[in-house]
C-alpha cells in the first residue's frame, strides 16, 4: 500500500490523505499516513537525499503549494514578540534608556520603527549572536517597542481552523525523530574519531534543520504545534525506542544510551570508586561540607583516590585533591548522575551539546522562544543539562565558538527575571551553577607557594592552564553574573548559607594565585604572561559577582545579608591563614596581587557602613586578626613601590604589567581601592605606632631613618632608597587623605575621578567614560549614577572642538579642565593613585604649572603639588586620624626634616613635599584631646621621651636636644669624641645629664614590642612597665656589620625651628622670615606655590591653632642664624658638592645647546614646510629669481655646496611626479553630486570633464587627419602627470649616491627605493624624481624683456621664421641625459592607456601630444589650486609647489626634436589668408578646422617648439594671434545658441556696421560676419536646432552677449597669463572677480594701458588683426562649411564648446552616517551578488567596491586598487562602510586617513565600536577634499604602508 502511495504524485496523495484524516473515523487515514512515512522517512537512507524533505513539505501543506501554505499559517500569527534571532557579526542596537536588563537588544528594523530620540543607545556588532527583545516587557520598557509589536496583535487574530495544521501534527513528530536518529547514528566519541566527522553529519542534515527553522518563522500558530510535539512525553515514549521488530531502531537506541552514560558531572567509574565514603557526614553540614574538603583542611581523601595517575605531580595536598561530591543531603543530587530524557526537546538539546552547538540548531532552538510554554520548558531543560554543557565545553577544541553559542542561548533565558526566579526555585539553578563552577576550577588546582612553601595546605588555580588562559570559564561566570543581577535570585543566594560557604571556598581558589617571586641573581629566562589570565579571572569570576551581590545590599533591610557575608569572609580568611601557615611576618621577596577574600571583606564592610548604617566595630574581628589581614595588602603597596624602584627588574616587563593592571581603570575599584580601604580600616583600629613602624619596615627604609649622615641598609641598594622612601611617604599620605570609601558621596567620587583624569591629559568623551572606574556589574548602569556623568562633565570641563591645521594631525573633540578646577580641585594624591604610567603624574604637574603661569598665580620656579582640603571622615573611621598623631610618625618627620636640612644623601624635594603634606594633614585633622588623659602609663614608655604627648600641634614646638645614634666607625660623627668636654662645670654637668636623656629610636624593635603587647593583652599592665627601657637599643637587625658604635649628636631643634630653617634654605635668604611676618601674611596667597609657600602655610596654620606655637615661631624667627652642620664639612662632602655643581653646569650647557638647536630647527621649518603653512607669503618663484640675477646659484641639500647648475654637474629640484585625474572629475555645474543612499539615486559620469574631452577627441579622430587631431586638443584630464616640488635642490650625482645609501639601509621605510622613491634629505617630504635645472644664461635676459615697438606684422613674421629654424640636436651631456631620464620618469608615472590616444600608439605624434599635455595639466591644476581664477594674484601654496619653469625647459628640450611640418603649420593659418589649395588628395582626411582647435593647446605647442629661450615679444604675439582665433570660436559657438530669428536679426544689424572704421574690433560686425559665413551651408545651424530650445526663451541683449564672450575667452587668458608668469616672472596682479577679464588682458598686453578699466571694456577691443579680419574669418569658417555633408552633420557639435569647468569636488555626503551605513552595509557586491565582508565606497565617483574581496579580484589585484587606477589614476579615496574611516590608496601604498564622521563629542568611532550616532564633520571633509585637489596626501599623512594589491 505504502509503496503505491510513494510512487503517486505527491500533491494529490497529500490532498487525499488530508481528506481521509478529516473524517470522524480517521483510522485508515492514520494507518496509510504512518505506512507512507515509514517508507519515506527511513533513517537508513542517506540524509543527503532530499526526497523525504519534499514529501514532508507536501504532506504538511496538505496538497496545496508550500509557499501558499506558509502564507496562510502566517495570517494566524498571534505572536507579540519579535524574537528575530541573529548570529555573530549581525548589526543590532541597544538602548539603555528602554532596557530593563543590560543585555537587551533590538534588530535594526524594530529599532528604526521605535522612537528612541534623545535616548542613550548605540549600534553594535553582535559577538555571540542574540535575539530581538522587542515586545518583551520583562526585558525592556513598553515605550521602546516598535509600532509593529506595540499593538497587542494577539487579540484580533482569528483562531486557527482545525484542519490547517492537522497534517503537521501527524508528520512532524516522525520528522523530528528521524533527525534525532541521524544524530544518534552519526555521533562518535571524540577519542575514536577525528572532529571533522561531526561536521560532515551536520552538513548532511543542513536542509532538514533549515526546514525546521523555516517552520518556526511561520509564526505563533506553527510554533504552538512544534512546542506540543517537542514537549509531549507520550510521543517521545512511543517513538524514541522504535518498534519492536525494527533492528535498526534498536541499535540506534543503544547508541543513544551509551552516549548518555557519562553525562553526569561525575563519571560512572569515579562514582563506583568513591563508594559510600561521603554520606556519613552529618546532615547539618549540607552542601558545604564537601566543598570544604577542597581547602584540603577537612576531609582526608580516600586512599585509593590519591594514587590515581593525574596526581603524581607531587605534594601531598595535591594528592588530596577532591572532586566536589555533594553529600546525600544535597538538594539536587541529580546533577551528579547521568541525564534522563523525557521528551524530544531534551534529547535535541542533548545532541546539540554533543555536537558542540551547531549554529543552525542553536538558531532553531532560539527561534522557538517567543512561545511562552516552550520558553519555560526549554529553560528547565537547559538548566538540567548545565553541568553536561560545561563538561563538554572543557573538552572542546573550539571552546571560543562554543562559548559564544552557549551564551547566545543562556543570555536569552537568564536575562528574564521572572524566568530566572522560577528556575532557581524549581531546578536549584544556583546550586548547579556554583557546583559546576567549583568542579570546573577543581580541574586546574596547584599547591600554593605563598608563605610556607613546604607545609602550605592551600591550593590555588594554575593560571597557565588553558581553562584560565583561554577564559573557558567565561560563559559560566557570565551566566552567574547575569542571574545575580536579579534581586529575587540574589536574595536567595545570600540567604542560603551553605551556598555562600561553597562560594567562599570557590573564591579562595583565587586567593594568592599567580605568585611572583623576586629574582635576585639573574634575569628570568622566560617571561610568563599568565598575569593576564589571573587578572581577568579575579575580575570576572570574583569581583563581578561581588559587585552583583553588592547592588542588592543597599538598604537597611538587607543588613543581615551583609553580616552573613562578612562572617563567612572572616571564617574563610582564617582558614586561609592557617592553610598557608601564616604567623606575623610575610615571606620576603614574594607578592601576589590577588586577594579576592580580602576584597570581598572590604567591599561588604564599606557598603555596610555607607548604605546600611551598620556599626563598623560589630563587623571587625579581634586585633590579632586585623594585624594579619593588614599584612598582604600592605605587602602589595610596598611591592608597587619596589617595582617602580626597579627592584624587580630581573623579573622582566611582565611584573611592571601587573603593577599597571592593578591600578588600571577597569581593575582599580575591584583591586587597589578595596585594598587601601582595608588598610585604612586596620589603621583606624590598630595601634598607630605599630602601624607606622610596620609600613616603614615593609618599605625597607627603617635603616634610612637615622639622624646620622651615614648608615648601612641591609636590604636596599643606595639608588633604591630614595624612591622607596618616597613610596612609603606617598603611601602614608594616600592612606590618610583618601576618602573614596570613608565618607565621600557617589557624586563627589565621580567628580574627583573625573578631575584627576582630566588633569593628567585632555580627554575625549569616550576615553573618559572608559577611564572612570565603574562598578563592573552590568546592572549598575554605565557609571554610578549614569545620568549625572554628562552634568558632572559639563561642570568640571570645557569642550574643545576639534581643530584642523592642514598639515596637522586630525584632532578629536577634547574635554579640558575648567580654570576653577585647576585652582580649587586639582588633587595630586588622587592623580598618583590613578596613574598607570608615572609620566602621567609629571604631565598633570606640567599642566598645573602651565595654568598657574598663565593665570599669573605663580610665575617663578616649579610649583609644588597643591594641598587639598579633604571631605570629613565618616564617624566610624575617626581612628584613622590617630595615625597622624603618633610619636613614631613624629620622630620620622623630625628625622627627615633634619636630614633634608643637612642635605643627607637620598633626600629629595618629593620627600620634603610629602613630609610637609603629612604635617599639614595632621594640623587639619586633630584628634579629640580627651583620649590623652586616659592612659598616661602607656605614654610614658613610648620611645623614651622624644615627645611629651601624641598631639602633633604640641609636639611641633618641642625641642629635642640630644640624640643617640648607632653609626659605622667610619662615620664623621665619631670624631666628636676627641673634642674636650665643655669647660665650665655647670655646662659639664648639664652635658652628662643630656647624655642620659639622649633619644634612641629603633622602629623595628618598637613594632615587635607593640605586637607582643597586643598579643599578650591578657597579662597585666604592670609587667609591661617593668620591662627595661634599654632593651630596645640592644636589638640589632640581623646581617649588619658588627662595627657599629653609639654616638650622641647635639641637635637642639624642634620641628618648627627646622621648618623655618628649611624656609631659609629654600628661599636662599638668611632671615627670610622676619619676626613679624605672621602679622603681615595675607592668608589667601597660600593655596598655590612651591615649598616656600607650603612651609609658610603650615607655620600660619600652627600659629593660628596654638598660641604656644605662635610664640615659638616668633622667637625662632627673631634669633635665627645661618644653618651650621653639627660637624665640619668632610672632604667627601666637598666631593659630592663639586659633583652636584658640575652636574648642574653640564645640565645648563646642555639646555643651551638644545635651545639653539630648537631655534635652528624652527627657522628651517618656517622656510621649508609649505604643507604646514599655506599662507606663508614667501613664494619660491624660481622663475623670477632666475631672470634677475646674472647666474642662478643653487644650494645642494646633501653636500651643502652652493653653485650654478652646469652641463657637467647639473643641479635638480626634488620633485614628486604623480598621475592625477582630479581635472577629469570636474563638472559643469557648481552643484556637488550627491552620494546615492537609495536605489533610485544614481551618479552619471557622462558630464565630467574627462568624459567630455574623450568624446571630443574621438569625434575628431573619426573625420580628421590623426596627426592634426593630436595637436588640436590636450589630454591628461585623466591620468595626467602632475609635478610638484618641495623647493629644495640637490646635485644629481649627490642624489644618486643618496639613493644607493637608501637602498642599502634595510630599515623598512614607508616607500619603495626601487621605484625611485625617496624623502627629501632636508624636509623629509616624499619625492620620486629630480627635475634638472637649466644652467642660467644671463646674456639674453635684458633683450628678452625689452618692450618692443615693432609692428605686430613684423613680429608675426619673426615668429614664423623662428618656427622654421630646425631644432638643434642638443649636445650629449650629463644635463641632457638627466633630462631624458626625467622624461622617462614622467612617462612611467601614468598608465599607457592615458598616453596612447592616437591611431598608431607610440608614434611621434602621440608622444608630442602627451608631452605638451603634461604642461597643460600642470597649468590647469595650478589654476584649480588658486581657486579657479587669478583674482587673488600673488603667491599661493600651489605656487610654492609648482616648478613649471624647469618643467617647461625639460619638455621644450624634448619637443624640439619634433619639428612641425611647415605645410601644416597652424601659424600660417592663423595669420595669413591663404590661396586656395585644391591639390588635397580626396582620400586623405582633412585637417582639423581652426575653429575646432583648442587655443591653449596651440599656445603651449608653439611655446614648446620654438627655440628657447623665447623672447617675451614673441610670446605676446602668439597670445594675440591665438586670441583672435579664440574670439572667433566664441562668436561661432554663441551664434549656434541663437534661435533662427535671433540669428537673422543680429546678422542684419551687424551688417550695417561692417563699413565703420573700427568694424574689425566691434563684436556685432564680426558676429554678423560669422553668422553670414556659417549660414552658407544649411547643415551648420540645422544640426543644433533641437538642442538649445531651452535657451531660446531668454533674449540675448548686447550685455549678455558680451558677458558670454568674455566667459568663453577667460580660461584661455588665465592660462596664458599663468604661463607668462612662470616663463618671465611677471607678477600676477590681484583684482576683483568682475574685472578679471580686463586685468588679464592688460597683463598680457592685449589692452593698451591707456584704456582705463573704469569704463567697461569690450572683449572685441583686445583683438589685433594683422590681415583683414573678415577675410581671415571667412577662411576659418570655410574650413567648416567646406566639409562634406556626413562629416559636417556629426562634427558640427565640435563648434559648440564651453571651456568653463567648475572646481573639482568630492561627493556630497549625508549628515548622518547611519543613512550611509544602513544602505550600504547590506548591499550586495555587483560581481558575486553576496554582501561583502568589507564594503567600501569611492568618494570621488560613488562606486561601491569590496575591500580585500576575493570575488572581484582581477589578475591578482583586488577591487579597491583596481578602482583607484581607473578612477583616479592610482589615487583612490575610499570610505570603509563598516569602520567609518577613510583610506587613501596612492600607487602601491595606502594609509588610514581618519574619519570625516564624528559623534556628538567630536570623536571618531573607528570600526564603529561604540556605535554612537555619527555626524558629518564639514571641516574634516573640506580638509580631505583640499588634500585631494592639491595632491598633498603623500606629504601630510605620515603612516603609509604597501598594500600588495590586496585592498
Amino acid at each position: 500500500m505504502a509503496a503505491s502511495l510513494v510512487r503517486r504524485d505527491k500533491k494529490s496523495t497529500a490532498a487525499h490523505l488530508k481528506a481521509d484524516l478529516n473524517w470522524t473515523d480517521n483510522s485508515s487515514g492514520v494507518r496509510q499516513l504512518q505506512e507512507l512515512l515509514d517508507s519515506v522517512l527511513n533513517p537508513e537512507k542517506p540524509a543527503a537525499d532530499t526526497e523525504a524533505l519534499d514529501w514532508c513539505k507536501c504532506l504538511i501543506a496538505g496538497g496545496e503549494g508550500f509557499e501558499e501554505f506558509c502564507k496562510t499559517v502566517r495570517s494566524y500569527d498571534n505572536a507579540t514578540l519579535c524574537g528575530l534571532v541573529w548570529t555573530a557579526n549581525f548589526v543590532a542596537y541597544r538602548c539603555r534608556t528602554c532596557g530593563i536588563s543590560p543585555c537587551m537588544s533590538l534588530c535594526a528594523e524594530c529599532f528604526n520603527n521605535g522612537d528612541h530620540t534623545g535616548h542613550d543607545f548605540n549600534m553594535f556588532r553582535s559577538q555571540a549572536g542574540g535575539a530581538c527583545d522587542c515586545g518583551d516587557s520583562n526585558v525592556m520598557r513598553e515605550t521602546g517597542f516598535c509600532n509593529r509589536h506595540r499593538l497587542r496583535t494577539g487579540e484580533n487574530v482569528p483562531s486557527v481552523p482545525r484542519d490547517l495544521l492537522l497534517m503537521s501534527e501527524m508528520v512532524l513528530p516522525r520528522f523530528i525523530i528521524c533527525i534525532i536518529q541521524y544524530l544518534r547514528d552519526g555521533y562518535t566519541e571524540p577519542d575514536t574519531s577525528t572532529e571533522r566527522d561531526l561536521q560532515k553529519v551536520l552538513q548532511q542534515l543542513e536542509p532538514q534543520i533549515s526546514f525546521l527553522e523555516e517552520l518556526t518563522k511561520m509564526g505563533g500558530a506553527m510554533r504552538t504545534v512544534l512546542t506540543k510535539i517537542l514537549t509531549n512525553q507520550q510521543i517521545f515514549k512511543d517513538l524514541s525506542m522504535g518498534q519492536e521488530e525494527n533492528v535498526y531502531a534498536k541499535k540506534n537506541y543503544e547508541k543513544y544510551l551509551s552516549a548518555l552514560k557519562n553525562s553526569g558531572l561525575v563519571s560512572v567509574e569515579e562514582k563506583a570508586q568513591s563508594g559510600a565514603a561521603e554520606p556519613t557526614r552529618g546532615a547539618e553540614a549540607g552542601a558545604g561540607a564537601g566543598a570544604l574538603g577542597l581547602l584540603g583542611a577537612e576531609a582526608p581523601a580516600s586512599p585509593d583516590e590519591s594514587n590515581k595517575e593525574e596526581d603524581q605531580d607531587g605534594g601531598q595536598s595535591v594528592g588530596q585533591r577532591k572532586r566536589v561530591k555533594l553529600s546525600s543531603t544535597a538538594k539536587d543530587p541529580s546533577i551528579m548522575d547521568s541525564l534522563k530524557h523525557k521528551c524530544f526537546l531534551e534529547e535535541l538539546l542533548f545532541w546539540t551539546i554533543k555536537y558542540e552547538f551547531p549554529q543552525k540548531m542553536v538558531t532553531f532552538l532560539l527561534n522557538m522562544l517567543p512561545d511562552q510554554d516552550y520558553k519555560i520548558t526549554f529553560t528547565k531543560t537547559f538548566v538540567q543539562h548545565y553541568a553536561f554543557i560545561m563538561k563538554t565545553l572543557m573538552k572542546s577544541q573550539e571552546s571560543d565558538t562554543m562559548s559564544n553559542r552557549i551564551v547566545h542561548i543562556s543570555v536569552q533565558l537568564f536575562s528574564n527575571e521572572e524566568l530566572a526566579r522560577h528556575v532557581t526555585e524549581e531546578c536549584q539553578l544556583l546550586d548547579i551553577m556554583v557546583t559546576v563552577l567549583l568542579y570546573m576550577m577543581e580541574s586546574c588546582l596547584i599547591k600554593s607557594e605563598l608563605q610556607d612553601e613546604e607545609n602550605s595546605r592551600h591550593v590555588v588555580v594554575n593560571c597557565s592552564e588553558p581553562l584560565l588562559k583561554n577564559n573557558t570559564y567565561w560563559p559560566l561566570v557570565s551566566d552567574f553574573i547575569n542571574i545575580l543581577s536579579h534581586q529575587s535570585v540574589a536574595k536567595k543566594f545570600l540567604e542560603d548559607h551553605s551556598l555562600l560557604m561553597l562560594w567562599m571556598s570557590f573564591v579562595s581558589f583565587f586567593q594568592g594565585m599567580n605568585l611572583n617571586k623576586r629574582e635576585l641573581s639573574e634575569h628570568v629566562e622566560f617571561e610568563s604572561q599568565t598575569y593576564y589570565a589571573a587578572f581577568a579571572a579575579e575580575l570576572e569570576a570574583c569581583a563581578q559577582p561581588m559587585w552583583g551581590l553588592l547592588t542588592h545590599c543597599k538598604v537597611k533591610e538587607t543588613q543581615e545579608y551583609t553580616k552573613t557575608v562578612v562572617r563567612y569572609c572572616l571564617e574563610t580568611l582564617q582558614i586561609w591563614f592557617d592553610a598557608i601557615g601564616f604567623v606575623d611576618e610575610p615571606a620576603p621577596n614574594q607578592v601576589t596581587f590577588h586577594l579576592p577574600l580580602h576584597r570581598y571583606y572590604a567591599m561588604f564592610l564599606s557598603k555596610a557602613v555607607k548604605c546600611q548604617g551598620l556599626d563598623l566595630d560589630s563587623l571587625l574581628p579581634h586585633q590579632e586578626m586585623l594585624m594579619k589581614i593588614m599584612v598582604h595588602p600592605l605587602q602589595i603597596q610596598a611591592s608597587l613601590s619596589e617595582i617602580h624602584s626597579n627592584m624587580w627588574v630581573r623579573n622582566g616587563l611582565q611584573i611592571k604589567g601587573q603593577a599597571m593592571t592593578y591600578v588600571q581603570s577597569h581593575f582599580c575599584n575591584s583591586m587597589i581601592d578595596p585594598d587601601i580601604f582595608l588598610l585604612q580600616v586596620c589603621a583606624s583600629r590598630l595601634d598607630p605606632d605599630y602601624f607606622i613602624s610596620s609600613v616603614f619596615e615593609r618599605f625597607k627604609v627603617v635603616d634610612l631613618l637615622t639622624m646620622a649622615s651615614v648608615h648601612q641598609n641591609a636590604v636596599l641598594d643606595g639608588e633604591q632608597e630614595r624612591p622607596m622612601l618616597e613610596g612609603a611617604l606617598t603611601f602614608l599620605v594616600i592612606l590618610s587623605s583618601l576618602r573614596i570609601h570613608l565618607g565621600m558621596a557617589d557624586d563627589e567620587i565621580l567628580r574627583a575621578e573625573m578631575v584627576s583624569q582630566l588633569c593628567m591629559n585632555d580627554r575625549t568623551h569616550s576615553s573618559l567614560l572608559d577611564l572612570i572606574p565603574e562598578n563592573p556589574n552590568p546592572k549598575s548602569g554605565i557609571v554610578p549614577g549614569s545620568c549625572s556623568f554628562e552634568e558632572m562633565l559639563s561642570a568640571v570641563a570645557d569642550f574643545k572642538a576639534p581643530v584642523f591645521e592642514p598639515g596637522g594631525s586630525m584632532q578629536q573633540g577634547m574635554y579640558t579642565p575648567k580654570e576653577e578646577v585647576w585652582e580649587k580641585e586639582f588633587d595630586p594624591i588622587m592623580v598618583v593613585l590613578r596613574t598607570v604610567y608615572r609620566r602621567d603624574v609629571q604631565s598633570a604637574m606640567d599642566r598645573y604649572s602651565a595654568f598657574l603661569k598663565q593665570s599669573g598665580m605663580h610665575t617663578t620656579g616649579n610649583p609644588w603639588p597643591p594641598y587639598k582640603e579633604r571631605t570629613p571622615l565618616h564617624p566610624c573611621y575617626k581612628g584613622l586620624d590617630r595615625l597622624l598623631h603618633c610619636k613614631t610618625l613624629h620622630i620620622v618627620i623630625f628625622t627627615l626634616l633634619y636630614k633634608i636640612w643637612l642635605d643627607h644623601s637620598n633626600m629629595s624635594e618629593h620627600v620634603l613635599c610629602m613630609v610637609l603634606y603629612l604635617i599639614e594633614l595632621g594640623l587639619d585633622n586633630q584628634v579629640q584631646e580627651d583620649k590623652e588623659d586616659e592612659e598616661p602609663c602607656i605614654e610614658e614608655h613610648c620611645h623614651d621621651s622624644w615627645f611629651p604627648g601624641t598631639n602633633l600641634l604640641s609636639n611641633l614646638h618641642h625641642v629635642i636636644n640630644y640624640v643617640r645614634v648607632r653609626v659605622p666607625e667610619t662615620a664623621p660623627e665619631v670624631k666628636r669624641e676627641k673634642d674636650p668636654p665643655p669647660s665650665t662645670s655647670a655646662e659639664a654637668s648639664n652635658f652628662g645629664q643630656n647624655v642620659r636623656e639622649a633619644q634612641v629610636f629603633s622602629l623595628v624593635a618598637e613594632r615587635r614590642r607593640k605586637f607582643q603587647e597586643i598579643i599578650n593583652r591578657s597579662s597585666t599592665e604592670a609587667s609591661q612597665v617593668v620591662r627595661p627601657k634599654s632593651s630596645s637599643t640592644r636589638w640589632v637587625p640581623p646581617g649588619t656589620p658588627p662595627q657599629l658604635v653609639t654616638e650622641i649628636l647635639e641637635i637642639r631643634e624642634s620641628m618648627l625651628s627646622l621648618l623655618i630653617k628649611l624656609h631659609q634654605k629654600l628661599s636662599a635668604k638668611q632671615n627670610s622670615l622676619s619676626a613679624t611676618w605672621l602679622e603681615d601674611m595675607e592668608t589667601n596667597s597660600h593655596a598655590h606655590g612651591d615649598g616656600i609657600t607650603a612651609i609658610e602655610r603650615i607655620l600660619t596654620k600652627a600659629a593660628t591653632r596654638s598660641r604656644q606655637s605662635k610664640r615659638s615661631i616668633q622667637e625662632i624667627c627673631g634669633k635665627v642664624s645661618p644653618p651650621v652642620a653639627p660637624k665640619k664639612n668632610s672632604p667627601t662632602d666637598k666631593k659630592t658638592m663639586d659633583k652636584d655643581e658640575r652636574r648642574q653646569r653640564a645640565r645648563e650647557r646642555q639646555q643651551k645647546l638644545l635651545a639653539e638647536f630648537a631655534s635652528r630647527q624652527k627657522s628651517f621649518m618656517e622656510t621649508a614646510m609649505d604643507v604646514e603653512s599655506p599662507d606663508a607669503e614667501a613664494a619660491m618663484d624660481l622663475g623670477a629669481t632666475e631672470v634677475m640675477e646674472s647666474e642662478v646659484l643653487y644650494d645642494c641639500v646633501i653636500c651643502g655646496q652652493s653653485g650654478p647648475s652646469t652641463e657637467d654637474r647639473p643641479t635638480g629640484l626634488v620633485v614628486l611626479l604623480q598621475a592625477s585625474s582630479v581635472l577629469g572629475h570636474r563638472c559643469k555645474s557648481d552643484e556637488t553630486k550627491k552620494l546615492p543612499t537609495t536605489d533610485d539615486e544614481h551618479i552619471y559620469p557622462a558630464d565630467t570633464c574627462g568624459a567630455a574631452h574623450d568624446v571630443r577627441l574621438a569625434l575628431m579622430q573619426r573625420f580628421f587627419k590623426d596627426s592634426s587631431c593630436l595637436q588640436s586638443v590636450s589630454i591628461g584630464w585623466e591620468g595626467g602627470v602632475y609635478v610638484q616640488t618641495c623647493g629644495h635642490t640637490l646635485h644629481i650625482d649627490c642624489h644618486k649616491s643618496y639613493m644607493v645609501s637608501l637602498r642599502n639601509d634595510q630599515v623598512l621605510q614607508g616607500f619603495s627605493v626601487d621605484k625611485g622613491e625617496f624623502t627629501c634629505p632636508l624636509c623629509r617630504q616624499f619625492a620620486n624624481s629630480v627635475l634638472p635645472c637649466r644652467p642660467g644664461r644671463s646674456t639674453e635676459v635684458v633683450s628678452w624683456h625689452m618692450p618692443t615697438n615693432k609692428k605686430t606684422a613684423v613680429l608675426v613674421k619673426e615668429v614664423e621664421d623662428l618656427q622654421e629654424q630646425l631644432g638643434l640636436f642638443p649636445t650629449e651631456s650629463n644635463l641632457s641625459k638627466e633630462m631624458e631620464s626625467v622624461i622617462k620618469d614622467i612617462k612611467n608615472t601614468t598608465q599607457r592607456k592615458y598616453m596612447d590616444y592616437g591611431k598608431n600608439p607610440g608614434s611621434p605624434d602621440n608622444d608630442f601630444l602627451f608631452m605638451y599635455s603634461v604642461a597643460r595639466t600642470n597649468l590647469e591644476l595650478e589654476l584649480v589650486h588658486r581657486g579657479g581664477n587669478l583674482c587673488s594674484g600673488g603667491a599661493s601654496a600651489a605656487a610654492k609647489r609648482s616648478c613649471l619653469n624647469q618643467l617647461f625647459h625639460v619638455l621644450a628640450m624634448h619637443m624640439r626634436l619634433y619639428s612641425i611640418d611647415s605645410a601644416y603649420n597652424p601659424w600660417t593659418r592663423l595669420t595669413q589668408v591663404a590661396q586656395r589649395r585644391d591639390d588635397c588628395l580626396d582620400d586623405e582626411r582633412p585637417e582639423v578646422p581652426m575653429l575646432f582647435r583648442d587655443c591653449p593647446s596651440l599656445l603651449i605647442i608653439f611655446v614648446l617648439t620654438m627655440p628657447q629661450p623665447l623672447r617675451k615679444e614673441h610670446f605676446i604675439c602668439l597670445v594675440r594671434m591665438l586670441y583672435n582665433l579664440q574670439y572667433t570660436q566664441a562668436l561661432a559657438s554663441l551664434s549656434a545658441k541663437f534661435s533662427p530669428e535671433e540669428r537673422q536679426a543680429w546678422s542684419t544689424s551687424g551688417a550695417l556696421k561692417k563699413n565703420a572704421f573700427d568694424a574689425e574690433k566691434s563684436y556685432d560686425a564680426l558676429l554678423s560676419h560669422v553668422i553670414g559665413e556659417l549660414s552658407k551651408v544649411k547643415t551648420v545651424y540645422d544640426v543644433n536646432t533641437e538642442v538649445p530650445s531651452m535657451l531660446s526663451s531668454s533674449v540675448w541683449s548686447p550685455h549678455s552677449i558680451e558677458y558670454s564672450l568674455q566667459q568663453f575667452c577667460l580660461p584661455y587668458l588665465r592660462l596664458s597669463c599663468l604661463l607668462q608668469h612662470h616663463l618671465y616672472g611677471d607678477k600676477l596682479l590681484g583684482c576683483p572677480e568682475v574685472e578679471e577679464f580686463s586685468g588679464l588682458a592688460g597683463c598680457l598686453g592685449l589692452l593698451a594701458p591707456a584704456l582705463q578699466p573704469s569704463n567697461p571694456i569690450y572683449s572685441a577691443s583686445c583683438l589685433d588683426w594683422t590681415v583683414n579680419a573678415f577675410d581671415l574669418m571667412t577662411q576659418w569658417c570655410s574650413e567648416v562649411t567646406g566639409l562634406s555633408d556626413t562629416q559636417a552633420k556629426k562634427s558640427i557639435t565640435l563648434l559648440v564648446q564651453d571651456p568653463q569647468w567648475a572646481s573639482p569636488h568630492l561627493l556630497h555626503l549625508p549628515d548622518h552616517y547611519n543613512i550611509i551605513f544602513q544602505y550600504y552595509h547590506k548591499k550586495a557586491c555587483t560581481a558575486c551578488k553576496k554582501v561583502p565582508k568589507d564594503p567600501a565606497l569611492c568618494l570621488v565617483c560613488g562606486t561601491f567596491v569590496c575591500l580585500k574581496g576575493l570575488c572581484c579580484k582581477q589578475q591578482g589585484i583586488c577591487e579597491c586598487v583596481l578602482h583607484s587606477q581607473h578612477c583616479g589614476a592610482a589615487t583612490g579615496i575610499f570610505l570603509l562602510i563598516n569602520a567609518s574611516v577613510i583610506i587613501i590608496i596612492r600607487g602601491h601604498r595606502f594609509c588610514l586617513w581618519g574619519s570625516v564622521y564624528l559623534d556628538a563629542h567630536g570623536e571618531e568611532d573607528r570600526d564603529l565600536r561604540r556605535g554612537k550616532p555619527l555626524f558629518l564633520c564639514v571641516e574634516r571633509y573640506r580638509v580631505l577634499q583640499q588634500q585631494w585637489v592639491s595632491h598633498t596626501f603623500d606629504h601630510i599623512n605620515k603612516r603609509w604602508g604597501p598594500h600588495y594589491n590586496g585592498l
